[in-house]
């Protein structure tokens, strides 16, 4: 053991001399590599003690590389107002400066208005007048309509074969058409989709073929996931659609870390996670947004919000009001959308991805829809 110890020591030391010209200094301790290592003590600041083992220099080295909030430090507490404030004084703390205050009072635990759901048609389907909405052109007003169409009998024939036992296993897309084919049409291409079960079609407008569909649910020798995968489990790298995971919200997390590698990238794209409301009582659901709320991660976070955990109503998951209002506790924009509105849900992705890219954060879009 004392060997494999002395040779571990000579082969990261080794690695760590390749920095020797890196000038870290940080909070607890200073690394100085080209001399040797030393850190501060831990309970008198002005003396040097020799550094046991380099492995902290390379956690310096990650947290020297990592990108610096922009947001975090910068916060001011609005819930207070300057009359409301102890003679204006302030707690300047970690995250920003907390007003004080002299009135006992506690938080309220939802608010007496519920947030508004974002529409762009009225229950007719006219379009409402001075709405704020991103147009669409008919060429691609027509595309999302065919699409959505398609999609339709494409899940009504698979469907019914899996009632007949012709495949094990199917999820349908029955009144969320609108969720999964706007938002496919107010992404590119190069954004990563992370989906849970039925965002197929974001894949039938991204060029997946109904036939490559038959092979996956059949799981036959032309299935690109060569029948390993359950029915409806569909991936596909040429399309940058994830293989969609059995475990409900595990995607999350891994979505708030490939977003934050697109930003170490500096690439113009996002990442967007999809989650039922079921998910959003998943402890990954949490993970997930305060990750990429920390790291400032470009990606999207959809909800499609239909009321029910499979057979659990949202009464009996959680108190708040509905999904949206939990994004501020993580310091995430919000918005609630109208999922039957297909261009509501066009405009309000469109914009969060314009938000995610250009300023670098991520977005918790809720999604209103009837799943039929």
């Amino acid at each position: 053991m004392a060997s494999w110890g002395r040779r571990s020591f000579v082969v990261v030391a080794y690695r760590i001399g390749a920095f020797s010209k890196v000038n870290l200094q940080g909070r607890t301790a200073r690394i100085r590599i080209d001399g040797g290592s030393c850190r501060r003590h831990p309970f008198n600041p002005g003396v040097s003690v020799p550094h046991p083992w380099p492995c902290n220099s390379m956690a310096s080295l990650f947290l020297a590389g990592r990108f610096k909030s922009s947001i975090a430090g910068n916060q001011v507490d609005s819930r207070h107002n300057d009359e409301d404030d102890d003679d204006n004084q302030a707690i300047d703390f970690p995250g920003g400066k907390v007003a004080y205050t002299t009135e006992l009072k506690f938080i309220s635990g939802s608010s007496d208005k519920r947030i508004p759901c974002y529409r762009v048609l009225g229950d007719n389907g006219e379009l409402i007048k001075g709405v704020d909405f991103e147009k669409v052109n008919e060429e691609l007003a027509v595309k999302m309509y065919r699409d959505m169409v398609t999609l339709q009998v494409m899940d009504t024939f698979f469907y019914e074969a899996q009632r007949q036992g012709r495949i094990s296993f199917y999820m349908t897309s029955f009144g969320e058409e609108a969720v999964n084919i706007s938002s496919a049409a107010a992404l590119t291409k190069d954004d990563i989709i992370m989906p849970q079960y039925r965002e197929h079609g974001i894949l039938l407008w991204r060029g997946f073929t109904l036939q490559e569909f038959a092979n996956q649910c059949f799981g036959n020798k032309d299935d690109v996931g060569k029948g390993r995968q359950m029915p409806i489990h569909y991936g596909s790298s040429n399309h940058n659609f994830v293989t969609i995971s059995s475990p409900i919200a595990t995607q999350l997390p891994q979505a708030a870390g490939m977003a934050y590698s697109l930003k170490t990238d500096r690439k113009d794209a996002c990442v967007v996670a999809f989650i039922g409301d079921g998910g959003t009582s998943e402890g990954d659901f949490h993970a997930g947004l305060n990750f990429a709320a920390v790291m400032e991660a470009p990606v999207i976070f959809v909800c499609r919000n239909n009321g029910w955990a499979i057979s659990t109503p949202i009464s009996e998951q959680f108190r708040s009001d509905g999904v949206a209002v939990k994004g501020q506790a993580y310091g995430i924009p919000s918005i609630r959308v109208d999922g039957t509105d297909a261009l509501a849900v066009y405009s309000a992705i469109r914009a969060a991805r314009n938000m995610a890219v250009n300023e670098q954060r991520p977005v918790l879009v809720e999604v209103r829809s009837h799943h039929m």
